[in-house]
């Protein structure tokens, strides 16, 4: 920092941070411990003690286009190891939910994403909205045992086909809420992360027209860093939260898992299936698809399941504050793989009426969950991969320090 520079601290980013679970940032006195034992730090680059002078001093445009606030996976070594209970890692997850909030498109949205508070509003808009096309679609009753074991979950929304026989009635208002939906987290996601990288390229002073091309930045940049991602190379890294690999990885095969099975379902029982008949049903269960889907449902439930159990080790044993950005995820990917695992389990059971409920609830889950995306600690699937990506182009030659 230059001699003679004025420091403005923002003291609503400082209040921000402590209220996100950075409350320990005040007790940090700079002895440098945690750059020591952490391995993204170097001589150039003394992180995370930097960030938390800077968070003390409540410089918020600062962290917001630090990549290696983005970098972290919150081993917590630094933690483990500061003499004085400052906590870096639980600062820096603070300064990234920070971060989520700051470049979330919408910004109305994204903050009502950010408070607890908001939790009846997040969960009753997704509630209504099925709730009120369920209704619309005339499929809101509970159909005969005969019937459901034919059908299954195949006329939740109604029987019929629609758009001249295209799609089912089913398929049909199940495509009306998700693709959407999905749609809407994808361009928000761009958004946030195109800002982002603006914003860490200006931090680099780079030259802004000197970029790789589209090909260049996706095969040089971003697909390496999504194999990183798959393989958990920097999980690896950590000491303290090493076993929180246990639980990210099984969640991301879970997704990967679930991805495949959904596309089959579309291509199968939604396209060939106007053609061949017999495919609209249920999937058997000795079918490979729905034995993937079983054990990825599976997976998830333990995934989440270990990171719920390490989440409470460690505001146990570490003293960390629980805070909404953590828990709302944790909660939310247990309510999708447990209503999507239950409404199956209570179908083979023959109860539709329980089994209805378990399917409406999985639906409102899954909808928190992609919708909401961009907003919450699920962004880190995004704005991660990209500050990874950002990490691989700045030390390449395509960035050449603007005079």
């Amino acid at each position: 920092m230059s001699e003679g520079m004025r420091v403005e601290p923002d003291l609503n980013f400082i209040k921000y941070l402590k209220s996100a679970g950075g409350d320990s940032v005040k007790k940090c006195f700079q002895c440098a411990t945690c750059s020591v034992v952490c391995p993204l730090s170097s001589d150039g680059n003394p992180f995370p003690r930097k960030e938390m002078i800077w968070a003390q001093w409540g410089l918020k445009e600062r962290l917001a286009g630090d990549v290696n606030v983005l970098l972290c996976h919150q081993c917590g070594d630094c933690t483990a190891y500061c003499p004085r209970g400052a906590k870096p890692g639980d600062v820096l997850g603070a300064i990234r939910a920070y971060a989520y909030t700051h470049y979330g498109f919408p910004q109305g949205l994204a903050k009502m994403c950010s408070s607890g508070k908001n939790f009846p509003l997040l969960l009753g808009i997704p509630m209504v909205l099925i709730g009120l096309l369920w209704f619309l679609s005339g499929g809101m009753h509970v159909p005969s045992v005969e019937i459901f074991k034919e059908a299954g979950f195949g006329h939740f929304f109604g029987e019929g086909k629609v758009l001249g026989g295209l799609l089912t009635k089913n398929v049909a208002f199940i495509d009306l809420i998700f693709l959407p939906a999905f749609a809407f987290a994808a361009f928000a996601s761009f958004k946030g992360a195109t800002a982002m990288w603006n914003k860490m390229s200006t931090s680099v002073n780079a030259n802004q027209d000197y970029r790789p091309s589209a090909k260049q930045f996706v095969t040089e940049f971003l697909l390496p860093s999504m194999v990183e991602t798959l393989q958990h190379k920097r999980f690896n890294e950590c000491g303290t939260n090493q076993n929180r690999v246990k639980g990210h990885l099984p969640l991301v095969l879970a997704f990967i898992g679930l991805f495949i099975v959904t596309n089959y379902a579309f291509i199968v029982k939604d396209i060939i299936g106007y053609f061949v008949e017999g495919l609209h049903g249920p999937i058997a269960m000795g079918n490979p698809i729905k034995i993937l889907a079983n054990i990825s449902a599976i997976a998830m439930i333990v995934g989440v399941g270990i990171l719920w159990a390490n989440r409470s080790n460690t505001e146990e044993s570490q003293g960390s504050s629980p805070t909404f950005y953590d828990w709302f995820l944790i909660g939310v990917i247990m309510a999708v793989g447990i209503t999507g695992l239950g409404a199956e389990l209570i179908r083979l059971l023959g109860i539709p009426s329980f089994a209805y409920f378990f399917y409406y609830m999985h639906l409102v889950s899954i909808f928190m969950l992609f919708f909401y995306m961009p907003y919450t600690k699920f962004a880190h699937m995004v704005y991660r991969t990209v500050a990874m990506a950002f990490e691989r182009y700045r030390e390449s030659g395509f960035v050449i320090k603007a005079d």
